[in-house]
């Protein structure tokens, strides 16, 4: 079975860790799942991505009190789940720093997976995909074990692997609190033999000592995310823009096979928000033997280039193919999006 996502996805250990470029087959990352028709990390949401072609699902993974992996886009989980509706939790809101940003809300900290698992899963963005908050509070919070074997019973059932990229976030953060979430990733990969070079896994990390770390334990591929603005919280001082320049890539290229960046880094957007012409990055990212994934791609009128929305609501669903499509022509390798079944068709 990984054996069979080696034509697909994935490469030797001499080699980057994503197929040769190719416009007409690059990977889809089902980002979160099929989030934008569910709500995000829940089973429903990865079958669905699955169902619809998508050839890795994508978990966030936080930490619980007792150590384990569950997936959420951040552990402040106020946004994501139905524990404000917990009176029995009322008293766990609190303020906290989270990378140097205060918030305030519920986290993941501060429960123990048993605690976690009496919560259910809610749409994060219910205003502009009503659809999918229908089926709030109908799912479980999953672990990162859970999403393996999702992924594993779905390789069996269809007959092609299905890989997982997950992304740890906040280990900087979840370290300062005695909580190493590296050590419980790597435990988690090893019990499920996706330590090597070809399984079928794409470990993502916004944080660079996080990956440098892994990369010295583990063999499977590794993706140095980044986005237009900021920096990583590991490396104060260091911005993404730095880290995106040709010498930038090629220092990452020492401990990543991939980078992660966000679509205003390839495809830059004006003022009024229409998309320009396409940055070096692609071409410099695959210059310093770097594959490059681009995230996110989603549907809504709110996240896309302005040549391409359809209407003005926000809400509304503009040319997202027409958007993939301009993506897939710069030659980049995957692609993250909330609505995994539009990557495959425009591919």
């Amino acid at each position: 079975m990984i054996a069979a996502i080696l034509t697909v996805a994935l490469l030797s250990s001499s080699q980057p860790a994503m197929s040769t470029p190719s416009p007409s087959s690059p990977i889809v990352i089902a980002h979160r799942g099929a989030s934008g028709e569910r709500p995000e990390h829940t089973r429903a949401a990865y079958e669905l991505a699955i169902d619809q072609g998508a050839d890795f699902i994508e978990p966030d993974l936080v930490m619980t009190r007792d150590g384990y992996l569950v997936v959420r886009h951040e552990n402040e989980i106020g946004e994501t789940t139905d524990v404000a509706d917990h009176p029995d939790f009322a008293a766990r809101r609190t303020t906290r720093d989270v990378d140097g940003v205060p918030i305030t809300g519920w986290f993941t900290e501060d429960f123990t997976l048993a605690e976690m698992k009496t919560l259910r899963a809610r749409e994060r963005l219910p205003a502009l995909r009503p659809a999918s908050a229908a089926f709030d509070g109908q799912e479980p919070i999953l672990t990162f074990d859970d999403v393996v074997t999702i992924a594993r019973d779905a390789s069996a059932r269809t007959g092609r692997v299905i890989g997982v990229a997950p992304e740890l976030k906040h280990p900087s953060h979840f370290a300062a609190l005695g909580q190493p979430m590296e050590e419980a990733f790597v435990a988690a990969l090893e019990r499920h033999g996706l330590t090597g070079a070809e399984a079928p896994i794409l470990i993502q990390c916004f944080e660079v000592g996080t990956l440098e770390r892994l990369k010295a334990r583990i063999d499977a591929p590794l993706l140095q995310l980044m986005q237009a603005d900021g920096g990583p919280a590991d490396r104060p001082g260091a911005t993404y823009a730095e880290m995106a320049t040709p010498q930038g890539l090629a220092e990452i290229a020492r401990y990543a096979d991939a980078v992660g960046v966000q679509d205003l880094m390839v495809v830059p957007r004006d003022d009024a928000g229409r998309a320009l012409e396409a940055s070096p990055l692609t071409t410099d990212a695959h210059a310093a033997g770097l594959k490059v994934a681009v995230w996110t791609l989603r549907a809504e009128n709110v996240f896309l280039p302005a040549q391409y929305r359809i209407g003005d609501a926000p809400a509304d669903h503009g040319d997202l193919t027409g958007w993939l499509k301009a993506i897939y022509a710069l030659g980049v390798d995957a692609v993250f999006s909330d609505f995994p079944a539009a990557a495959v068709e425009a591919r």
